[in-house]
């Protein structure tokens, strides 16, 4: 689960992590009063999406103006303006893709007179099972760019769970960083700070894009972009009442609701697996006979028919789906529960596009059974490569 830079940022100042002043608005009504509260003389308003390269990002709308998704101001005037141009117009990054994402919330920040900027972050290393940082004197820009270039200026190493975090952690950042003298103390608190709010939290990446250091000789957190572990929210109720369903896709929501593991893709083809490494080969087969996946979704190993029933159901409520594909290997999941799930979703919502379905497994032939006698007009397959070439095939000819 991701959340807006200004909780990040809120939840790492209870671990006593220096983050600049800053108040939320979400009507351009209340900016200039947020403005006032803070002070001045130069604030900063940036847009809160779950995407990154906000700062770079165009706006969609001509009134929204061409300044990016995070403008500095010089006057509270100024802010209510750009607040006005911003809130409720749809920003355009390198993360969003050409849809863009509404902005819905702002963030109203003390300016900071920045004299370096630093990348540094932490993540979950699944090689090492250790919580690993990653740092770069190259801050500001995407680390991406950094690793491909000149993957020297990067600098990685992982804590070891039977120790904690430790001095010489916080002084490899600062050598890394080039810091000396107190910002080298600063940097050695720091990590502490940060890591001690990532196990707390149960979070699954912590991203400071810049970490800067101050004209004043301080160094500050001024970006944070978090994400949680979905499965340990359980513990932590108010990092989950943080959640913005607004930022979700719907069709993600819906699919939570249901315990179904279910991500929206750019392709035409819906895909309904059991298992999610059968998941990926199925999407996989898909991109080699010519075409793309619209979905991961795994309906589990113990899926009910209500649960079948609203994968499909979600499958088919995405427009861009012009043919779907149900690839099922039956062990703990049985095939005639599939099977009925299909039938019975088909006649609550109706079947436009080309439908193709490989059962295999625990009740095949029950399953299959099903599916015949259900009047449905269903393509039924073999196996993955025929069933993959029959939908493929099916959307082609009714495009």
């Amino acid at each position: 689960m991701n959340i807006h830079e200004y909780q990040a940022k809120a939840v790492l100042k209870e671990f006593g992590v220096p983050v600049s002043r800053g108040v939320p608005v979400l009507k351009a009504s209340d900016a200039e009063a947020a403005a006032k509260t803070l002070g001045g003389p130069v604030w900063v308003v940036k847009s809160q999406i779950h995407a990154g390269g906000r700062g770079k990002g165009k706006f969609k709308e001509a009134s929204a103006g061409d300044k990016g998704g995070v403008r500095i101001a010089k006057s509270v005037a100024e802010v209510g303006e750009f607040a006005k141009q911003m809130l409720g117009a749809t920003l355009v990054t390198v993360q969003t893709g050409p849809a863009g994402k509404q902005v819905n919330r702002l963030y109203i920040e003390d300016g900071s007179d920045i004299d370096k900027e630093f990348y540094l972050s932490a993540l979950v290393d699944r090689e090492t099972s250790r919580v690993a940082f990653v740092v770069s004197t190259e801050g500001g820009v995407n680390i991406e760019d950094v690793a491909h270039n000149t993957p020297e200026k990067i600098v990685t190493f992982s804590v070891d769970p039977a120790t904690g975090i430790m001095g010489h952690h916080g002084r490899t950042v600062a050598q890394a960083l080039n810091l000396t003298g107190d910002l080298a103390k600063q940097a050695e608190k720091l990590v502490t700070q940060l890591y001690n709010a990532f196990v707390a939290k149960d979070m699954a990446m912590l991203e400071i894009n810049p970490l800067v250091v101050t004209k004043q000789g301080d160094l500050r957190v001024l970006d944070a972009k978090v994400s949680f572990d979905g499965n340990a929210l359980y513990r932590h109720p108010d990092m989950l009442a943080l959640r913005d369903e607004t930022e979700e896709d719907a069709k993600e929501i819906e699919a939570s609701k249901y315990d179904l593991n279910y991500i929206a893709l750019d392709g035409t083809i819906g895909c309904m697996v059991n298992g999610a490494g059968l998941a990926m080969a199925s999407m996989d087969i898909i991109k080699l006979y010519g075409m793309a996946p619209a979905n991961f979704l795994d309906v589990g190993g113990s899926a009910t028919v209500d649960k079948v029933a609203a994968a499909f159901k979600i499958i088919t409520s995405d427009p861009n789906v012009k043919g779907i594909l149900v690839n099922i290997f039956g062990g703990i999941m049985k095939c005639d529960v599939i099977a009925e799930g299909v039938v019975a979703a088909v006649k609550q919502v109706g079947l436009k596009v080309p439908l193709v379905v490989r059962l295999e497994g625990t009740n095949v032939d029950a399953g299959k059974k099903i599916i015949r006698e259900s009047g449905l007009n269903v393509l039924p397959a073999d196996n993955l490569d025929d069933a993959a070439q029959k939908i493929v095939k099916a959307v082609k000819e009714a495009a």
